[in-house]
């Protein structure tokens, strides 16, 4: 089932690779040599994510409901 949370792609010089972050979920990250390694793992934490929290009875945050794509790429340390 796709999720509708905003997810954030950006390259790494230090790291040598792409960093995918969803900004409303606390710690759910990904690496990806591609820009679509890290996406795709990353859509993988944001599963996992979700089910930590409902085994733990946490809250889970709704989507912000961006517009456009959900997903955002851009180099470390510059702007959006």
């Amino acid at each position: 089932m796709p999720h509708k949370y905003a997810i954030e792609i950006i390259y790494s010089d230090e790291d040598e690779g792409f960093i995918a972050v969803v900004p409303e979920l606390p710690g759910c990250s990904a690496f990806g040599v591609t820009e679509e390694e890290a996406l795709r793992d990353v859509k993988v934490a944001v599963s996992l994510w979700l089910e930590a929290a409902r085994e733990e009875g946490s809250v889970i945050p709704e989507p912000a409901g961006r517009s456009g794509s959900g997903i955002s790429c851009r180099e470390k340390g510059t702007a959006s």
